[in-house]
């Protein structure tokens, strides 16, 4: 059910984009302590749209919130170009989420009162070289809603609205968690057809963590994550259009 989309990303070859050995996360201490990430080693490559699979405890949003330079390792190597994200002070974090990550969440954390085109602005206001808010959502295929409030939208527009403002900023990196975890099947579908077009039109690397076995073929790489260690890898020669894959 592997039918190609657009371009797929090439083979991963030269300097990753992210370098990461030994990644360990610990929460607690004594009995209490909880051990998120357990040496977690694997690479990603600039332009791929990788897909990380586990259940629900497998520290997969953990490794996510590493990776986005929202929490910061135990101990291991966790580097973004030549940015050592594992020594980085908070303000190179800051300016590291601003500048290099776009983020996408389950749920929209759109703001009520502000249009689709408005909730998108917040982002492009304070990016470097944005796309306008119009594009992103032109993107996303929301070009009739752009001046739509949340609550005239439904979930998936909503989603949508929330992966334009993601990639308004033009990230070099998109996280997206669990993207569809709250949307029915054929919405779902429409949510990662955006994600997808973003990740080959922009070139962007994306990271979906997701539970859902399915979405595995749409990937260039699929990471299988369990117990806060990857447990194996396979690469898609010809990654899926979303609305093949079958739930």
């Amino acid at each position: 059910m592997n039918s190609p989309v657009l371009s797929s990303a090439p083979p991963a070859t030269g300097t990753p984009a992210f370098h990461v050995r030994g990644l360990t996360k610990v929460y607690g201490t004594g009995t209490a302590e909880v051990r998120a990430l357990a040496g977690v080693d694997l690479d990603l490559h600039a332009g791929e749209l990788v897909v990380l699979l586990g259940p629900s405890g497998s520290g997969k949003t953990t490794l996510l919130n590493q990776l986005g330079g929202l929490d910061i390792p135990t101990a291991g190597t966790l580097r973004y170009r030549d940015i050592d994200l594992t020594h980085a002070s908070e303000e190179q974090l800051t300016n590291y989420r601003r500048e290099s990550v776009g983020f996408v969440f389950q749920f929209y954390n759109l703001i009520p009162s502000l249009t689709a085109r408005e909730n998108v602005g917040l982002i492009t206001e304070i990016a470097r070289d944005p796309l306008s808010p119009e594009t992103a959502l032109q993107m996303v295929g929301l070009a009739p809603r752009l001046d739509h409030f949340p609550a005239q939208l439904s979930g998936g527009e909503q989603q949508r609205v929330a992966i334009a403002r993601a990639i308004a900023k033009r990230p070099e990196v998109l996280l997206c968690d669990e993207p569809t975890g709250a949307l029915d099947v054929k919405t779902g579908i429409v949510v990662l057809e955006a994600i997808q077009r973003a990740n080959r039109e922009l070139g962007t690397l994306t990271v979906i963590i997701t539970h859902n076995a399915v979405m595995a073929d749409m990937a260039d790489r699929v990471i299988r994550f369990s117990d806060g260690r990857v447990q194996s890898e396979q690469r898609n020669a010809a990654p899926a259009a979303p609305d093949t894959l079958r739930w």
